[in-house]
């Protein structure tokens, strides 16, 4: 078993980074903000990027599910940013591959390669069965919204277990809605804007001694439903605040029925996607 005082963060910046779902929508915001952090950014992904690599980019197509190619996407890295996967809700075969099996081979990878820090894109529908009444912090137990949400529950205990056992250090995130601009009233609560986010990447990689942290990627609404005091362990603090949008979302979506599970559940209408 290790401790957190055994092991060092990566060096400002990365020698070479990872970062995993570079294609998708929060991978293609943080593929620029990141290079700065790395003297090599590694991205990776099974569909094309859509542009031009970086003169500081190198580009390593990999299926999760095959865990020899992922072995080899972690070789020379010193941290991984962990966004590949299926990020909404789908059928539990199809969360298996990526999301499971993928985030096991992810560690296993992190193991054999000497990798010392992951970020890790968990989700606030890890928790998404508590009432949106309630004010939860990062410590209480999983009640996840679907099978997606049981994905991110499974690679938060992957990553407590490899820090652990092996002591690899992981910031798991569990992001509310990152976008540009919050799109329902729901989001007024759980916005994360892009330039919070990538403050908090870069703390959960360079931060010191961080075990196994789990943070809520929120930033700083003005009626939030999460207690982020973990964040502090990071010296992060949200510096967005979703107020600015409430007028024109109040505007743009009518009031919600008393029983919509976008009013009830923190996880929203995930707590009611499937079977599929």
């Amino acid at each position: 078993m290790s401790t957190s005082n055994e092991i060092s963060p990566p060096q400002r910046p990365c020698g070479r980074l990872l970062l995993t779902g570079a294609a998708g929508g929060l991978g293609r915001v943080l593929r620029e903000r990141l290079v700065p952090m790395a003297k090599v950014l590694r991205v990776s992904d099974l569909v094309p990027l859509g542009d031009a690599l970086g003169a500081h980019e190198e580009l390593r197509p990999c299926d999760l599910a095959d865990k020899a190619a992922v072995q080899a996407l972690l070789e020379g890295c010193d941290a991984v940013v962990h966004l590949g996967g299926v990020s909404v809700e789908r059928s539990f075969e199809e969360i298996l591959q990526a999301n499971l099996r993928g985030v096991f081979h992810l560690y296993e990878a992190a193991r054999l390669n000497g990798v010392r820090r992951v970020v890790f894109a968990s989700s606030n529908h890890a928790i998404g069965f508590y009432r949106q009444a309630e004010r939860i912090g990062a410590d209480v137990r999983h009640r996840p919204d679907g099978f997606y949400g049981l994905s991110k529950c499974f690679g938060e205990d992957m990553a407590q277990l490899y820090f652990d056992r092996y002591g690899i250090e992981t910031v798991s995130i569990r992001i509310g809605s990152s976008f540009e601009e919050p799109k329902n009233r729901r989001m007024l609560h759980t916005w994360l804007s892009f330039d919070d986010l990538t403050s908090l990447v870069e703390a959960a990689l360079f931060t010191p001694q961080v075990g196994h942290t789990i943070v809520y990627g929120a930033s700083k609404n003005g009626e939030a439903w999460w207690d982020n005091a973990g964040a502090g362990v990071l010296g992060w603090a949200p510096k967005d605040n979703s107020e600015l949008y409430r007028a024109k979302v109040e505007a743009e979506q009518p009031p919600l029925a008393a029983d919509d599970p976008n009013l009830l559940y923190q996880g929203g209408v995930f707590t009611t996607q499937g079977p599929y």
